[in-house]
């Protein structure tokens, strides 16, 4: 249609009278276009919906014989979510939707990912539960599909793209420790890690990005906005330029409203009558968490950092930043700090640590935190959180306890790793040969939180 109009301009646009032959060209052309579509759509819809089926069985198409006909019957459906690449040629589209057609299932969502050679067309399906994935796949591939991944979906899936990606972008416009999660969240199951320029004793990590970021296949990197580098992996399904597009638009949103952390606050009392404040914490607080640091007893912070105390005080820039996670702070009524709770992304993985000082211990403070860190851990979609601790502490062994969920234990060199299931994980995506796609061995980011990471390895 914009050739048409660019040639019609060219045509009419300068002659004297061409300002109104150009409008009429324009209206007939908007006229013919809009007959032609009406026309396509009746055809389509006699074609692929309540058109009556062939007069003569023995001419019916083999696969709506064996796979569509038999799954006519079965009232129930899931929800799959499928990927393929395709020429970029007139009718290829269209014969992916005949056999998705033939096999009774329904089309939800469609997008497309332009390729330098080829589309990469994403469905969300409603399909038969008695259909198979990998004779979709089987199908699709006949059809010109390559490279097809197929994995389940669910109910949150079903809101449209752009509706998502705004809810994604005011999530993180009000909160900084929320681009990590919206990465993931925009990008499907991945392993994301945040990368510092600089580590927690001061020296260069050489962790750098341009700032239009790298795209390499299944991995991609992005310029922190705090410094360092983002790095997002998806071992199993190669990034799309257009994926990569929406994840640096997120990323320079959150470069553009610099450091931002909610700052609503929860007033409690404890049992004995003293009133406490919790709220957020960030980088701000790092002189009251240093202080809090010093009255603490050396014992208290040998089991929270595990290593000499004497480092406990280079790892809280780190532990406050929120773009590795998010912190809880108590307060007294005077504003002196006395606990802090940790909720730290650790790639595929959630840890959660705490700190109470040794005068404030025993009252409560811990049990409240955690719980609080544990739902902040089932609002961003994790599965399971866990805890780094020895078994000596028995505080935090009763905290995890106290949960009420199921609790897994390891114990490694001394160091008991306890893990809280939060809920089921979803299924693996397939491939088009309906195996699970592999998962690195490790995929663990290194993160200062002290010497007892070694623990998780």
């Amino acid at each position: 249609m914009t050739d048409v109009t660019d040639a019609m301009t060219t045509l009419f646009g300068h002659r004297p009278d061409g300002s109104h032959l150009l409008l009429a060209a324009l209206i007939l052309a908007s006229t013919v276009a809009l007959v032609a579509t009406a026309a396509f759509a009746t055809w389509w819809a006699r074609r692929h919906g309540n058109a009556p089926p062939p007069e003569d069985p023995g001419t019916s198409d083999p696969v709506a014989t064996e796979g569509g006909d038999s799954l006519a019957g079965s009232g129930e459906t899931v929800l799959w979510r499928m990927r393929t690449t395709v020429r970029d040629s007139p009718g290829s589209l269209a014969a992916l939707c005949l056999v998705i057609a033939r096999f009774r299932i329904d089309i939800l969502t469609l997008q497309t990912h332009p390729l330098a050679e080829g589309t990469v067309d994403e469905f969300l399906l409603r399909a038969p539960a008695s259909l198979p994935s990998q004779e979709l796949t089987r199908q699709i591939e006949a059809a010109g599909g390559t490279a097809t991944w197929i994995e389940r979906a669910d109910t949150h899936d079903l809101v449209d793209t752009p509706t998502r990606v705004l809810s994604l972008a005011t999530r993180t416009a009000l909160d900084a420790a929320e681009l990590p999660l919206a990465l993931r969240q925009l990008l499907g199951r991945c392993t994301i890690h945040s990368l510092p320029a600089v580590s927690v004793t001061g020296r260069p990590t050489g962790q750098s990005a341009p700032v239009e970021g790298v795209l390499e296949e299944t991995v991609m990197r992005l310029r922190d906005p705090s410094g360092g580098v983002i790095s997002v992996e998806r071992p199993y399904l190669p990034f799309t330029p257009t994926e990569f597009a929406r994840a640096r638009a997120l990323v320079e949103l959150d470069a553009r409203l610099g450091p931002r952390v909610p700052r609503s606050t929860d007033i409690l009392t404890l049992p004995e009558g003293n009133e406490i404040t919790v709220r957020r914490a960030d980088r701000s607080d790092l002189a009251a968490a240093r202080a809090m640091h010093d009255r603490c007893s050396p014992d208290t912070l040998g089991l929270r950092y595990h290593g000499p105390v004497g480092d406990a005080d280079r790892y809280l820039n780190h532990l406050l930043s929120p773009r590795f996670g998010r912190t809880l702070a108590v307060q007294t009524a005077s504003g002196k700090l006395v606990a802090l709770g940790h909720l730290l992304w650790d790639g595929d993985e959630t840890e959660v640590a705490l700190l109470v000082e040794d005068d404030w211990q025993r009252r409560g403070i811990g049990s409240e935190l955690l719980g609080r860190l544990v739902q902040l851990a089932e609002e961003a979609g994790c599965d399971s959180v866990y805890a780094v601790t020895q078994s000596r502490n028995t505080g935090m062994v009763a905290a995890m306890r106290a949960l009420g969920l199921p609790l897994d234990y390891q114990i490694e060199e001394g160091t008991l790793v306890i893990t809280a299931r939060l809920s089921t994980s979803a299924a693996e995506p397939t491939g088009a040969t309906g195996e699970r796609a592999a998962r690195p061995a490790d995929e663990r980011t290194v993160r200062p939180s002290g010497p007892a990471e070694g623990a998780r390895r």
